[in-house]
């Protein structure tokens, strides 16, 4: 475990809290294993209703810690067997409610999880941006479905291959979140929505939810999109770009 993420269960909701604000919650390996432990957990434990994931401090998460998953990317064999993939795999199969609390920057991952959640609540101005393929990289997380099935082709294209934030309030309104509120009460929103589906009969939620999601098609496609980035990890393309995010300049491709 990590002292980077908390979990807790009050009233029936399991809450998932990213605590690493002074690196603005960019995720490293050890948080993903916390996560995906507790999203695991929650599926076959009772007392557990809703999961709810959010973040201490101004930002939701910086995505994946660089230093981080630059030493996965040099390593041999492929990122699908890494914890990042592990905690996809188990925001796939949860088959109980996920709500967000979302504040500040929500980046790469930061955002592609939040396809999987079922209600997000977002501050009005809060910065959601996948830039992937500034990266020289490609979309995870069964984004490359989810996104353009929520937004369109055009928005999702935007989104991934410009890779500019749009703000909070702008995300509620192409229906990335389901509320879009001041930043100071974004997580009493979110709570109150998580108790009120935790008063829903729960087995009934969990068949409905079932129904409308396919968590093996969405692997699977988590599979395709994670060889992808695994060979694109190891490009002329994502060195360069890697090396002109470090040293803060423009990539030359």
């Amino acid at each position: 475990m990590t002292e980077f993420v908390k979990t807790y269960v009050e009233d029936s909701v399991l809450h998932i809290v990213m605590d690493r604000a002074d690196k603005k919650n960019a995720i490293t390996q050890a948080m993903y294993m916390a996560m995906t432990e507790a999203l695991v957990g929650a599926r076959t434990d009772d007392s557990v209703r809703v999961v709810m994931i959010g973040a201490k401090g101004e930002n939701f998460s910086a995505g994946n810690d660089i230093a981080d998953f630059m030493q996965i990317g040099q390593g041999e064999g492929s990122l699908t067997d890494s914890d990042v993939f592990r905690f996809l795999k188990a925001l796939a199969d949860l088959d109980k409610p996920l709500v967000a609390a979302v504040r500040g920057r929500a980046v790469g991952v930061g955002l592609t999880m939040l396809l999987h959640c079922d209600l997000v609540v977002v501050a009005k101005d809060a910065q959601l941006s996948a830039p992937f393929i500034n990266l020289a990289l490609v979309p995870e997380a069964a984004s490359t479905l989810l996104l353009p099935r929520v937004l369109g082709h055009a928005r999702a294209f935007e989104l991934f291959a410009l890779g500019e934030p749009i703000d909070g309030s702008q995300a509620c309104d192409w229906g990335l979140a389901n509320r879009a509120v001041h930043a100071s009460v974004v997580d009493t929103v979110a709570v109150e929505l998580a108790l009120r589906l935790a008063e829903r009969a729960p087995n009934a939620i969990r068949q409905t939810k079932g129904l409308m999601r396919d968590a093996g098609a969405m692997w699977e496609l988590m599979l395709r999109e994670g060889e992808i980035f695994s060979a694109q990890m190891r490009s002329p393309e994502a060195v360069e770009a890697f090396s002109a995010f470090m040293q803060k300049r423009k990539p030359s491709f």
